[in-house]
């Protein structure tokens, strides 16, 4: 099967291969004369059959657990005789000798049966037509223990991203053979944290090339649903610009067939539709051991497994649950983990989690080999580049500061003592700040590290540093960006970005958050803003695990737009997703600094 042709996608679909597990190439003779392949399509408990293949090892003079990925993005190469370069999360595991198994879940690609995005979690089924992904799980497991020779009776699952979620959703599953269960850039909250929307903003460039790629009926199965898409330039921001309002994009390109954008700017708020879909709530009576892991540098998904393990952890006291978080973008650690858009981590940091921390946990769970040693979070701190282990995420030795907004584009310790003060910019959406200093249709992974210089030069970007440190600083979980602003509009996005000035004036991004302004006090019940009323807007940035060292300097950036990997807010009220291109309009934002109005930053800095 040749390798699939994408034209003019995001990285989010160049990494579907690569999440589910192996990437396409030629045959693998060493992997063919070592492991057997038999594809089935396993029955559900509603008569749907699920497509999987079946790699199991052809030495049979022991038993083997059995190590499962469920995946919407296709388990090529399809064909009995047809092998892939790699099975399992890494090399070491085909070595290692594990039964690896890839499914198709329902309604894609070679499964039977209707899809559904995110389809909601269902605790309280009743009939065999009461299905969700958990019992599809489950089914999927029951039929693999009675039909696959020489199994342990052990089964693990994993997988990154979308499989990431679908190995949550197995962990509520409740089989009991399930003893181990390792979500990797999981999803876990489609409108506040994950994917398509964070704090309700729509990311745009992710939802348009997904949707272009993967959203379009599938009348029945195919090996692939992946579609081309040619921008006819390689300016994303040029491109997204001229397509103008979000509404444009069904008239001009989805038309109305994309099921998933369809229900995507119907709900346009965080209603039942999105609340169904986040799956925290479901994470109580945990049995299996789980490994959650995440990349700081993922623009995907770094709320999801942040989120995931603090839920499973305060739900299910006693249970086996680790974090570890690396210096990776999405799916990176499946690499070498050495660099990432030119920064160096000073080591094989993927490896070093493949060996240390992967493979000997799916062995202990699964195969009783070696020893439960893990530590509770396994975490990279970045700029000191190098691995820490404690007992608890957020570490305990940690004392909460805040960095606070001072005239001059000053960050520091010492609250403000003016009695007034303010920074203001226009945010103009027919120029919207750009997201990434390159031109690309591509959105990549490198700007979530990327040098922040170019927007540090335009008038809408505040700019607040601080002075030179004196000794290392390091920032070791939450940062909470508490602003207090108001715009001439009735609507707007406030942007925050932390920022590690390096003493030749790099400005590497360390953390960034959107908040849609309208959704500052609700996800449920948006309110308007009244024009030039200062009012608090609290932005969670997510966990952080950085050193600024002696010689560097904090910057915080507060801007409106970040484009077009935001789609642009018109600073009106009023459902964006339908809106008209003459609703855009130019407001004044402002920014304040005084003693009652303290815009700062909330942090925890590691002590020692």
């Amino acid at each position: 099967m040749s390798k699939i042709k994408i034209v003019g996608l995001g990285s989010v679909l160049l990494l579907v291969v690569s999440v589910a597990g192996f990437v396409l190439s030629q045959e693998s003779t060493s992997l063919k004369a070592d492991y057997s392949k038999v594809e089935y399509q396993i029955p559900m408990r509603d008569g749907v059959k699920l497509f999987t293949a079946v790699y199991a090892p052809r030495d049979k003079s022991q038993k083997y657990p059995i190590l499962l990925t469920r995946t919407p993005y296709s388990i090529p190469p399809y064909g009995a005789d047809n092998y892939p370069r790699r099975i399992g999360p890494s090399a070491l595991f085909a070595k290692e000798g594990y039964i690896v198994v890839y499914q198709d879940v329902r309604g894609k690609h070679m499964s039977e049966g209707k899809y559904s995005d995110v389809r909601p979690h269902n605790p309280n089924k009743q009939a065999k037509t009461d299905i969700d992904e958990a019992s599809d799980t489950y089914d999927t497991i029951e039929w693999l223990l009675k039909n696959i020779p020489n199994n342990n009776g052990r089964v693990g699952m994993w997988g990154i991203s979308y499989p990431g979620f679908y190995t949550t959703m197995g962990i509520l599953s409740g089989h009991p053979a399930l003893k181990a269960a390792s979500p990797q850039a999981p999803i876990a909250d489609w409108f506040i944290g994950d994917d398509d929307h964070h704090n309700g903003a729509l990311f745009l460039m992710d939802a348009f090339s997904f949707n272009l790629a993967l959203g379009w009926p599938r009348p029945k199965p195919v090996m692939s649903e992946f579609r081309e898409f040619n921008y006819g330039t390689n300016d994303g921001y040029k491109f997204y610009l001229e397509l103008g309002s979000v509404a444009n994009a069904q008239s001009k390109y989805f038309k109305g067939q994309v099921e998933y954008w369809n229900d995507l700017v119907k709900h346009g708020t965080y209603d039942e539709y999105w609340q169904s879909r986040n799956i925290l709530p479901h994470l109580k009576n945990v049995k299996t051991a789980v490994l959650t892991v995440g990349g700081w540098f993922d623009a995907e998904d770094l709320y999801g497994p942040l989120k995931t393990y603090q839920t499973i952890e305060k739900n299910n006291p006693g249970i086996i649950n680790h974090l570890i978080m690396g210096p990776w973008c999405h799916g990176c650690w499946s690499g070498s983990g050495e660099q990432l858009a030119g920064v160096s981590f000073g080591s094989r940091t993927g490896t070093w989690y493949q060996e240390n921390v992967e493979l000997p946990f799916f062995n202990y769970y699964l195969k009783d080999k070696g020893e439960a040693k893990l530590p509770e979070a396994t975490i990279f701190a970045t700029g000191a580049n190098e691995w820490r282990s404690y007992p608890q995420w957020p570490p305990a030795n940690t004392q909460g500061k805040a960095l606070y907004f001072h005239a001059n584009g000053k960050l520091s310790v010492d609250a403000p003592t003016e009695t007034a003060g303010y920074d203001q910019y226009v945010s103009d959406p027919a120029d919207p700040v750009p997201y990434s200093g390159r031109i690309t249709t591509e959105r990549g992974t490198r700007y979530m590290i990327e040098d922040q210089r170019f927007a540090s030069k335009r008038a809408d970007v505040l700019s607040y540093q601080s002075d030179a440190l004196s000794e290392n600083l390091t920032l070791s979980g939450p940062i909470v960006a508490n602003l207090f602003a108001s715009t001439s509009g009735s609507d707007s996005d406030f942007i925050v970005k932390l920022i590690d000035v390096s003493p030749d004036g790099q400005q590497l991004l360390v953390r960034w958050e959107v908040m849609r302004g309208k959704f500052r006090n609700s996800y449920t019940n948006p309110e308007p803003f009244k024009p030039n009323d200062p009012t608090k807007v609290t932005i969670n940035l997510n966990d952080v695990a950085h050193t600024f060292k002696q010689g560097h300097r904090l910057m915080v950036q507060v801007q409106s737009s970040m484009f077009p990997l935001i789609d642009r807010n018109p600073h009106k009220f009023l459902d964006i997703y339908h809106a008209q291109d003459s609703d855009f309009q130019k407001a004044t934002q402002r920014v304040y600094r005084s003693s009652e109005l303290a815009s700062h930053l909330k942090v925890l800095i590691l002590k020692n």
